[in-house]
Formats: structure tokens, C-alpha cells, sequence
């Protein structure tokens, strides 16, 4: 007798095909957007009303229903979904403006298709403005005419809490009207600018991760741009060169937020900073608004720095009132990406002007925030860094974000280790070659001079500074009583001269420093930022000259060549030496800067010093017979240096491949540029611009240079 046996008959099963298209009158297609299907268990018919809606939300809290695919569009505005039970299914478009689910049945064997119609009812009214920013009355476009496209959504889209407008290239959005495009014809012929509105996911926070995921309708403005009229000219004519044009790139906003804090650093800040915390001085009215506002910052970060840092020896309260406040000065000035930013309009535009760099429409600071800066992967919603650390934290996916340095609280002992995320969306910009050239500007041993003296320590021979008597009615006094007893606590110059090697391959020469033995240097750092500046010099003699388009890419190719050797150096002791180095030399200026040095040192009032403390290194420099070249021109190599360098170390230039980068780089950095190049051949004597038959550049230590002229100085006297 046989017997029968039974299989499971195999669901019978169909695709189906989900199209998402703008139910207004662009019928515009939506590309990434988030589709999701949804069926009701037990067969959904059971128990099911025929006018039943569906809403998604309950949905996803009840145990009748079951999501049992997503998928987002593609760029046709499709998404497809293979081998589905056959039945009926929901399906549920899951972005702004929201729309509600409809009822699909995919039938057995069949590909079923069906279009969700979100109302986004997109409109564009053009309109074109002459180059006086004057509408228009011809019908067409002209180049160099100026096209403004405003956007109009349904009413119940509200930008930009629901969504974005991303504009096409050459186009910018208007930083007062989140919902206006603008861009300038530049050349006649056909016209087609696609700009890409995105709608946020439901119930998403606006911010980056919510424009990731956002799903992106694209329209598209075709127009034909005509020549610019004809002006017909009578008389005498006159005809004039203009330098070559150049475009707006992001990176030029970064770059200018760099030199306003370098100049938010320097000295003279400082000694106003330091007089309105000591001496009650006003003094701010002259000063930018985003300075004025990192003043009341830096009142606040010194109040908390003066809570915590203590002294460990007596009588030395006003020394640690200066270096608490140093420091919160420091600290709050070196970043570019904490609130407020260094940025100006009208002082940056006319920079820029002046550079013969464009104005971006948007603004410099409304560039840089929305641009330039990328977001923290795994950090707060909201987060920013710049691309070259985003780029360093992709390499690290595996590792967490901290959000403080030290977790109190027992149940987050697993975030112990991970990635400081201040470190990353609030680094402090500051760079070490501020303080060498200081160093060999001879600024720290004018001062350990000073401190030996304090000490009743007698020079070798004949003491130079036999007369320094400072009385203890002063208030200089005991700050230099402080200053001497936290020796120990200040960097020696073992470890600074260690650290100019590790960073730059720079090392000073004396006694104290004779037998390094550097585990890591960069030995081929001075020969590569000296062939940048002799290609940088090369570029504005082409750039000068109207009739020639200067090439950018051999500076560019420098440019990654620089970036890489710092980059390599930006280890160990890089997150804390400079900041410190910073502070101390700061502090020593401060010191010099004091009146009662000028009736000790034998000054030149008659000088003009840009910085008060100048002139007594430079007179101590003259009593101790150390060299004759102005502290000015070291101050110069300070200051041109670090603002140069910042701008490559923290730019992303080794992903850049387009010169313009690096064109738009040189036009805004000339200044320091040259002013570098003038002080370099100033203090040792070696001319980086002169034009050389082979490509070789003069990499001989700055030190050792030194050396040389201080040894013909004596030599001749």
C-alpha cells in the first residue's frame, strides 16, 4: 500500500515597482528617498474594514502589522521590491511633506507598479538682474548677468525645518532666504542649473545626519544666455590689462578665519586684554565685534582657570593671577571654530578686494559654517570639523566619541577610551615656529638673563646688567619672584629645541643643546617650505604680469609636499608644547613690556616698535654683545610664519587636484608670503626669491646661518 506524502506549497510571489514623484506641477522625481512596505499578519483581510487607513505610526506599535521591506529611490525615482508574498501591502513614503500610505496588491508572477505623490508643488520664479543689480526688462539673460531663483513649496513645507535647497554649481544660496538661489552667467550658449531640494526624513532634527538621509527632488532652470551688448565707442580710446579672474572656493573663508586669529593672538591684543583684567581699562571700542566678544569669553575662562591652577610656594599670587589669565587668553583665541568666530565682513570683503579674490555672496563665515566645515561621524548632532580631521577620524571608525576627557560616572566606564570630540569640532590652531623664531630672536634669554640677575648672579667678566635693581614698591617685583620660583614648572629649552626638530627639523645652537639625539625629525621640512616660497615667487611675478595666465600647479604640488611632512610631525607632544610654549612667551613679553624695564635697560625711545617689548631685547642684545639684527625681523618670521603654516597644516590639500585651491591660496596669503621671505633674508642673510638655475633652495639650519653672521659680527668689531 502506498502512501501519499504532502509538501508545503511554495507562497506564490510577485516584485513590485514604487515610483516617488512631486504630485505638484514640476513632477519632479525623488532620488534616495525612503520607502517602506508593510503587511498585516494572519492575511491582513481578517477583521479589516474596507475604508481602513493606514497609518504608519501605529503601525510600527501594534502587533497586527509587520514592516517586511525599505528601500530608498534611485536616480530614476524608483525603488524596486523582488519576490514579495502575493497579497496586499502598504506602502509608505517616509519624508516630508507626509503623505498618507496607500494600499498596493501584488499579484503572483507580475512585476506590480505602483506612484506615491507627495504634494511638494515645487515653483520657481526667476528672475535676472543686470550688473548693477537692476531687474531686467529683456527677455533672456545676458552674461554677466546675475539670476535669482526664489522657490515656492506647499504650505505645509516650511524651510528649513522640513528641508533644504542645495543650488547647482557657480550657484549660492541667500543666507536671509533659506529658499533663494543665486548665481552669475559666465559665459553665453545653452544653460542648465539642477538644483537638488532635499525633504528631511519624518520627525528628523535638522542638522547633517538629517540632509544625509535626506530624499532629493531635482529641478532644473534651462535658459540661453546672450552675449553682453555691443557699446559702440567714439574718440580716443583707452585700453587696460586686468589680472587674471579666479573663482570663490571654500577653503579662502578658512583661510581668513586663520589670519583673524592669529591676529586675535598676537601681542598687542593681548597687552589690552591684560590691561582691562588688571588695570579696569576700557580700550574695546576700536576692536572688531567678534574680538569685543571673546574678551567677556576670556573674563569668564579666567575666573575657572584661576579657581584650579595653584602654586606651590608662597607669596606668589599676582604671578599666578598672570599665567591663569595667559592662559584663558590662550585658550579661548586659538580656535576658529568655537562661537563667536573670527570673522568680520567688512574687514574680511575688503581684504579680499584687495587680494583681487571674489566675495562670496553668501558671505565668508555663512561659506565656512555651511561649506567647509564636515560633521562629526559618531559626535554630537550638530558637530563640525575641518575636512583634513574628518578625514583622520574615517580612520578611525572603530573608536568612540568622548565628550569629556574624564567619564565620573560608573555606568559609562565603557566610554573611558575613545576620541576627545573637543579635539576635533574645537581644535586650538597655533604654531610652533611662533616660538622658535621668538627663541632665536634671543626673547627667552633676555629673560633668563634678567631672572639670573634677580638671583644675585653674577654674568662671567663684567656684568652687563650691574645696575638692574628692581625695588619690591613695584609691582614687577613679585611677579619676577613667581616667575622665578615656577622654573621647574616651565619648559626647558631641552625639550623646546627636541620638539623644533620633531615638528619643523629646526634645532637651536648652544651649549645646553650640543648632543641631541632626536628619535624622529623632520630633516626634509626646510627644504621643501623654501622651494614653496621660491614657486610662490615665481607665481606673483606671472600673476603681475597681465598678459600672462599664472600657473598655480607647481605651488600646489608644494603645497601637498609641506602639508605632508607637517602632518607627519603632529604627534606626541604636539596637543600641549605649542599652547604652552605660547603662554610662557607671552607672559616673558608681558614681563619685558612692563615700564619699569625701560629705566633699567638702556632703550631707543625714538624707535618705532610695533610691541612695546621690543626694544628691550633688543637693548639687552646690545649690552650682552649677542647679535645686531632687530628683534622686529624674528617677530616678522614669527608671526608670517605660523599664519603660512597653519593655512597648509590644517588645510585638506592632500585631496585637492584643482590649482585654483592653491591660486586663490597664493593671492591671499602674499602678504605673508613676501613679508616672511624679506625677514628670512633679513636675519640670515639668504634671499629665497632670487631665480636659480637648478631647482636646489638654500636649507641651511636658520640657526646655524646665525652662527655664521654672529661670528662675522664679532669679527669685525
Amino acid at each position: 500500500m502506498k502512501t501519499q506524502s504532502h509538501h508545503p506549497q511554495t507562497p506564490a510571489v510577485g516584485d513590485l515597482k514604487v515610483r516617488v514623484v512631486d504630485k505638484g506641477g514640476s513632477h519632479a522625481r525623488a532620488e534616495h528617498a525612503l520607502v517602506e512596505v508593510y503587511r498585516r499578519h494572519g492575511q491582513q483581510a481578517e477583521g479589516k474594514k474596507a475604508d481602513e487607513k493606514f497609518d504608519v505610526t501605529a503601525a510600527k506599535q501594534s502587533a497586527h502589522w509587520c514592516l517586511i521591506r525599505e528601500g530608498r529611490t534611485g536616480a530614476d525615482g524608483c525603488v524596486s521590491f523582488e519576490q514579495l508574498e502575493a497579497g496586499e501591502v502598504w506602502v509608505a513614503y517616509r519624508h516630508y511633506p507626509a503623505t498618507e500610505a496607500q494600499s498596493v496588491t501584488v499579484r503572483a508572477g507580475c512585476v506590480t507598479e505602483t506612484c506615491v505623490e507627495p504634494l511638494l508643488g515645487i515653483e520657481r520664479a526667476v528672475q535676472v538682474l543686470d550688473q548693477n543689480c537692476e531687474p531686467l526688462r529683456c527677455a533672456r539673460p545676458r552674461v554677466r548677468d546675475r539670476i535669482s531663483i526664489a522657490y515656492a513649496l506647499d504650505q505645509a513645507i516650511s524651510l528649513p525645518e522640513h528641508g533644504f535647497i542645495e543650488p547647482p554649481p557657480g550657484f549660492v544660496r541667500d543666507s536671509g532666504d533659506p529658499s533663494r538661489i543665486s548665481g552669475r552667467a559666465l559665459q553665453p550658449g545653452p544653460l542648465h542649473a539642477t538644483a537638488h531640494i532635499g525633504m528631511y526624513p519624518i520627525g528628523a532634527v535638522p542638522g547633517p545626519e538629517a540632509m544625509a538621509a535626506a530624499a532629493i527632488f531635482s529641478d532644473t532652470y534651462e535658459d540661453d544666455i546672450d552675449e553682453p551688448p555691443v557699446q559702440q565707442i567714439g574718440g580716443q580710446l583707452g585700453v587696460a590689462l586686468s589680472r587674471t579672474a579666479t573663482e570663490p572656493t571654500a577653503d579662502t573663508s578658512f583661510f581668513r578665519a586663520l589670519l583673524n586669529s592669529t591676529e586675535g593672538l598676537s601681542f598687542n591684543t593681548y597687552l589690552r586684554f591684560m590691561d582691562k583684567l588688571f588695570c579696569g581699562e576700557n580700550g574695546l571700542d576700536d576692536l572688531p565685534g567678534f574680538e569685543r566678544d571673546r574678551f567677556d569669553l576670556k573674563g569668564d575662562e579666567y575666573v575657572r582657570l584661576r579657581r584650579l591652577r595653584r602654586l606651590p610656594f608662597t607669596d606668589s599670587d599676582a604671578y599666578r593671577v598672570v599665567k591663569a589669565a595667559t592662559e584663558a587668553f590662550v585658550m579661548v583665541n586659538c580656535g576658529v571654530l568655537a562661537e563667536p568666530q573670527p570673522f568680520d565682513a567688512a574687514l574680511d570683503n575688503a581684504y579680499l578686494q584687495r587680494r583681487d579674490l571674489p566675495v562670496p555672496v553668501a558671505g565668508l563665515q555663512q561659506v565656512f559654517g555651511a561649506d567647509y566645515l564636515k560633521p562629526v561621524v559618531g559626535g554630537d548632532a550638530g558637530a563640525r570639523t575641518l575636512p583634513y580631521l574628518a578625514v583622520i577620524r574615517s580612520k578611525l571608525p572603530d573608536i568612540a566619541i568622548k565628550l569629556s576627557p574624564i567619564e565620573a560616572a560608573p555606568e559609562v566606564v565603557s566610554k573611558c577610551h575613545g576620541i576627545l570630540q573637543d579635539k576635533l569640532d574645537n581644535p586650538c590652531l597655533i604654531e610652533l615656529i611662533w616660538s622658535y623664531w621668538h627663541e632665536e630672536g634671543m626673547l627667552v634669554q633676555t629673560m633668563n638673563a634678567i631672572a639670573r640677575r634677580f638671583q644675585n648672579v653674577r654674568a662671567n667678566g663684567r656684568d652687563p646688567l650691574a645696575n638692574l635693581e628692581i625695588d619690591p614698591l613695584r609691582p614687577l617685583n613679585n611677579i619676577l619672584w613667581g616667575y622665578v620660583q615656577d622654573e621647574q614648572h616651565r619648559l626647558s629649552v631641552v625639550r623646546r629645541n627636541y620638539e623644533y626638530d620633531h615638528h619643523y627639523g629646526l634645532r637651536l645652537e648652544g651649549k645646553v643643546v650640543q648632543r641631541m639625539q632626536a628619535a624622529d625629525s623632520r630633516s626634509r621640512f626646510l627644504e621643501a617650505f623654501h622651494n614653496l616660497l621660491r614657486l610662490c615667487a615665481v607665481f606673483f611675478k606671472q600673476d603681475d604680469d597681465t598678459t600672462v595666465k599664472a600657473d598655480a600647479f607647481p605651488v600646489l604640488n608644494a603645497l601637498k609636499e609641506v602639508h605632508l611632512i607637517l602632518s607627519q610631525g603632529a604627534h606626541n607632544q604636539f596637543g600641549d608644547l605649542p599652547s604652552t610654549a605660547r603662554i610662557e612667551m607671552l607672559m616673558q613679553q608681558w614681563m619685558l613690556a612692563r615700564p619699569e624695564f625701560r629705566e633699567f635697560l638702556p632703550t631707543r625711545i625714538m624707535t618705532a616698535y610695533p610691541e612695546p617689548w621690543m626694544d628691550r631685547v633688543d637693548a639687552m642684545k646690545k649690552l650682552q654683545g649677542w647679535t645686531d639684527t632687530s628683534v622686529l625681523h624674528f617677530r616678522n618670521l614669527a608671526m608670517f610664519g605660523e599664519q603660512i603654516l597653519l593655512t597648509i597644516r590644517w588645510g585638506h590639500w592632500s585631496d585637492v587636484q584643482e590649482p585654483l585651491q592653491a591660486f586663490n591660496w597664493a593671492r591671499l596669503l602674499r602678504p605673508q608670503i613676501q613679508g616672511y621671505s624679506h625677514a628670512y633674508r633679513a636675519v640670515t642673510g639668504v634671499d629665497l626669491t632670487v631665480e636659480m638655475s637648478d631647482t636646489r633652495v638654500d636649507a641651511t639650519l636658520p640657526s646655524v646661518l646665525l652662527q655664521r653672521r654672529l661670528a662675522a659680527q664679532l669679527g669685525s668689531a
